[in-house]
């Protein structure tokens, strides 16, 4: 046998993980594989948005990440999971605000560009620059 994708005789509980990806969103799921590379198959998989103390969930169902995407991957704890003092909201409600958020850090990045403009500097675009 090769050496391609993970061990067919490792087997995963039904334990939920949490894994942020590099472009900062945070996934919810059933971890069903993992390979040598940190890919990973997620399955009921939902993306989990933070705004402040909100927080909403988008069902995303199986999901396959790129391991050179994967920053965090952790297990949860089941009997902690619901002892937070976030409150959940609906999609369209944290999807709102979150659209409020980043527009609102988009005003303050143009605001900082145009103090710095006004003293003579002058900053790179950030999507001129390697993500890398």
């Amino acid at each position: 046998r090769g050496s391609r994708g993970p061990c067919p005789t490792l087997s995963f509980p039904a334990e939920k993980h949490l894994v942020l990806l590099r472009d900062g969103r945070t996934l919810i799921g059933y971890l069903r594989s993992i390979d040598q590379f940190a890919n990973l198959v997620l399955h009921q998989t939902v993306e989990r948005i933070h705004v402040g103390k909100k927080y909403g969930d988008i069902p995303r169902g199986i999901f396959v990440v790129r391991g050179e995407n994967v920053v965090l991957l952790g297990e949860i704890d089941l009997e902690k999971e619901s002892d937070t003092p976030l409150q959940q909201v609906s999609i369209e409600e944290i999807l709102e605000e979150q659209r409020v958020e980043q527009q609102a850090k988009q005003e303050s990045e143009k605001l900082k560009v145009q103090a710095l403009k006004e003293r003579g500097l002058s900053v790179p675009r950030a999507d001129t620059l390697d993500e890398y």
